[in-house]
């Protein structure tokens, strides 16, 4: 038996959503119509092209195949377009993970200047500081902070950026200016809570000055910024978020000092799609143009 190329591309929507109602949405359709489509589709093929997985539902082998197919059908429905018009390859929704700061200073204008040649596409942003899953159904990108082990997935090294101690001018004015790592201990941090805290990687302050207590903490590296600026200690800043602020101060930057690396995670199969493939190349040319500011050497 033949497959059918509406059940193909309804195959194709959960395989980007990882989800039968996200799929449902974007299709018009309902969610018993998008679990009929794909029992259909397994009868005609002859076996299961999704597996359950954490947080929705995963391609098989089989799967894979139809999907690679399912493209094809899509580019040739999308080719049929109005005359004279090419169709925009580079839309639809694409879904990624990253840290707050690298969201809000390199993701969130790339994909702004993107969107504006590519209006249909769509950019979901889910801000988390963690090491990179090894399940990653319905989720194109990661953007991790140290090399992730990863199975079944495509990382690339994006960049590096550093972070270092900052205080207030205010709370300078007030505790006097550390002279020497010894004296940051007699200072509060402000920082990640150490406990929730589960890249290995950003463990810097507690290594370069365990005798440091902590004061305020946080899972939100924009509550470390806005807490620092307020006088609630010595906050451990990217620089390029810390080197915003003029009402900031570095500290100690010759003693304290870490250089830490971006590195982004991909699906096998993510790669395949234009959209995909435009934001990855957005990020990529983003975080180059801001390696600077990255670095600490300029403002982002």
């Amino acid at each position: 038996m033949n497959a059918n190329p509406d059940d193909l591309l309804v195959l194709l929507a959960v395989s980007r959503s990882a989800k039968f109602t996200t799929a449902a949405q974007a299709l018009g359709l309902n969610h018993t119509t998008v679990s009929r489509r794909i029992a259909a589709l397994e009868k005609a093929l002859g076996g299961r092209v999704l597996a359950r997985a954490a947080g929705g539902w995963e391609l098989t082998e089989l799967g894979t195949q139809a999907v690679r197919v399912a493209e094809q059908v899509e580019a040739a429905v999308s080719a049929l377009g109005p005359s004279g018009k090419a169709p925009d390859p580079i839309t639809g929704v694409v879904r990624m993970t990253a840290t707050d700061g690298f969201s809000a200073y390199i993701a969130a204008p790339a994909v702004a200047r993107l969107r504006r040649d590519h209006p249909g596409l769509s950019v979901e942003v889910v801000t988390m500081t963690r090491r990179a899953l090894q399940q990653r159904s319905g989720l194109d990108i990661e953007v991790v902070v140290g090399e992730p082990q990863v199975h079944r997935a495509e990382a690339v090294r994006l960049g590096e950026y550093m972070l270092g101690m900052y205080a207030s001018r205010a709370y300078l004015a007030e505790h006097g200016t550390p002279a020497s790592v010894a004296e940051l201990t007699e200072h509060p941090l402000v920082y990640f809570v150490d406990s929730m805290l589960q890249v290995d990687d950003l463990d810097a302050p507690r290594r370069l000055v365990p005798a440091m207590r902590d004061g305020l903490t946080s899972t939100n590296v924009f509550v470390h910024v806005e807490a620092t600026r307020a006088g609630a200690g010595i906050g451990f800043l990217p620089c390029f978020m810390g080197d915003l602020h003029a009402d900031l101060v570095r500290l100690l930057p010759d003693d304290v000092a870490e250089l830490l690396p971006y590195w982004m995670v991909l699906r096998p199969d993510s790669m395949r799609r234009p959209a995909v493939a435009a934001v990855v190349q957005a990020l990529r040319e983003q975080t180059v143009a801001h390696r600077e500011a990255l670095l600490g050497r300029g403002t982002a």
